[in-house]
């Protein structure tokens, strides 16, 4: 059967809502975000969910990091959630998209100065001789923007996961979980949902 394509995106809001609500989960936007390599060797590591709406979830980054050149090789990736104290996981597969620059900007100017210093000096995922080196480079640019905006890196931005699959897992008694599954094809705008066997 079809569902109202808005559907996932409302339990997923809802479930999100409880995460963050709770105390006891110290950060319920990380998600684990796994890509693909030019080996097709996959990679996991946790991100931040930074904003969330019918089009998709998304996540900002370095685009020269691992995971950046990852993406631009292959746009398919997974998502994961746990937030264990309530016994909730959403899994999501899709393909990334790049954000808009105005959402790469509003985001960027929304970030503490420190974090927006700290993305200019750091070349993530390349290999540092020692930690000194990533001092120096934060005391440059800190010294570079004294007084004035710290604008984005052009090499800094964010991606949205379209998703084609949405699995919501709540945990049982005696291993008796839930599973609900959400797909669609990219060109359609319903969902197909289905029961599954825990």
């Amino acid at each position: 059967m079809t569902n109202n394509f808005v559907q996932p995106f409302e339990k997923f809001a809802n479930w999100f809502d409880k995460a963050q609500s709770n105390s006891l989960i110290v950060e319920p936007t990380a998600m684990c975000l796994t890509t693909i390599d030019q080996e097709n060797c996959p990679s996991s590591r946790m991100v931040l969910l930074k904003s969330f709406d019918q089009r998709g979830f998304c996540f900002y980054t370095n685009l020269t990091s691992r995971k950046g050149d990852e993406l631009k090789i292959n746009p398919n990736v997974a998502l994961c959630f746990y937030w264990g104290v309530l016994g909730f996981q959403v899994r999501i597969e899709g393909k990334v998209e790049a954000v808009s620059e105005k959402e790469a900007d509003d985001y960027f100017s929304s970030r503490r100065r420190g974090s927006q210093i700290g993305a200019w000096a750091s070349k993530q995922s390349s290999e540092m001789k020692e930690w000194q080196e990533f001092e120096d480079r934060i005391a440059h640019y800190t010294k570079e923007f004294e007084g004035k905006e710290v604008t984005r890196p052009p090499f800094w931005s964010g991606f949205r996961v379209v998703p084609k699959r949405i699995e919501f897992w709540e945990e049982g008694e005696f291993r008796i979980h839930k599973r609900e599954v959400f797909e669609r094809k990219f060109d359609e705008q319903n969902w197909i949902v289905r029961k599954i066997y825990p």
